[in-house]
């Protein structure tokens, strides 16, 4: 008895052992338990988020409220930079919104074509494309894109890239913001802009000077009524939308600022939040799609 009791007792020691390797290889299997966009946001650490540059921001103001702009100066700095030098001018106070086309754009600009560019430039280069260099952030989605070879995210911006042809551009999703043009190709300085508020129009990549992108106000652009003429434009005058007052947000004081937060785009937290929408694990859902667009990625904004 004393035999088999001290052989029992030296069994349990290496079972135990074994039992404890067996759960520790099923862990190791069993993926993490999925998350959905708001439990991602929900754990994002103070370094995943960065401030808007207010050098770099403009602050449209009209009568329903303010539309916030960051610019794109890595993609089109001669168009940030005539922007602020038009804005600071006052080139589009008092001027209106001109256009709005169901599913398609909003665009304002001078009417009557009697403003004035003091110091800003009437011609720029397209920067329709910028070049693909080895510094330019790039976090690449893993589907596939009917428009480009590769999209992602560049700075908070949607956008592609053609490795082949050593060029990136941004494209046209929701809320972003292009310098309506002539067929001349240099003819859009920045005095003309326009939103989109519908379906992405992604023909229009590498055509328009993409020059950023609607942060914040964007409802104030998206329930301004339609306009009945072509394309949307206001038939009557009397429709037009006034624009109060356009400022660099660096202009403006301090207490006055939309203090916002924008998700960036390099950093695991947001890599997370796309597949997250990719493979939607909400308990409404049946069957993820495995798939996301490229102006289907949110990109979040919060208050500081």
């Amino acid at each position: 008895m004393i035999e088999r009791h001290l052989r029992t007792s030296a069994f349990v020691p290496a079972a135990a052992a074994l039992l404890v390797l067996h759960a520790a290889s099923v862990a190791a299997e069993t993926p993490a338990p999925a998350r959905t966009m708001a439990e991602v946001l929900a754990a994002a650490g103070a370094d995943d988020w960065r401030p808007l540059d207010p050098e770099q921001t403009l602050y449209v103001e009209l009568d329903a409220g303010r539309v916030v702009i960051e610019l794109a100066p890595r993609f089109a700095p001669e168009h940030a930079r005539n922007l602020r030098q038009l804005v600071r001018q006052g080139y589009f106070d008092g001027l209106a919104v001109l256009r709005s086309q169901d599913n398609f754009v909003v665009q304002w600009g001078d009417a009557e074509g009697k403003r004035t560019l003091g110091e800003a430039r009437g011609r720029l280069p397209p920067e329709f494309t910028t070049a693909l260099t080895a510094d330019l952030p790039f976090t690449r989605l893993p589907d596939a894109d009917g428009y480009a070879p590769e999209v992602g995210h560049s700075n908070g911006f949607p956008a592609a890239r053609d490795a082949r042809a050593g060029q990136a551009w941004l494209v046209h999703c929701y809320g972003m913001v292009g310098a309506g043009r002539d067929n001349d190709p240099e003819s859009g300085p920045g005095t003309e802009l326009y939103v989109v508020t519908g379906h992405s129009p992604r023909q229009l990549d590498r055509n328009v000077a993409l020059v950023g992108r609607v942060v914040q106000g964007m409802e104030v652009l998206a329930t301004l009524p339609r306009g009945t003429g072509t394309l949307g434009f206001y038939e009557q005058p009397s429709r037009h939308v006034p624009i109060r007052r356009v400022r660099v947000a660096a202009d403006v004081p301090a207490g006055e600022r939309s203090r916002l937060e924008v998700l960036r785009t390099d950093t695991a937290t947001f890599q997370a939040l796309v597949e997250a929408r990719r493979n939607r694990r909400d308990e409404w859902y049946r069957v993820p799609a495995g798939y996301i667009d490229i102006c289907n990625v949110p990109l979040p904004v919060r208050t500081d």
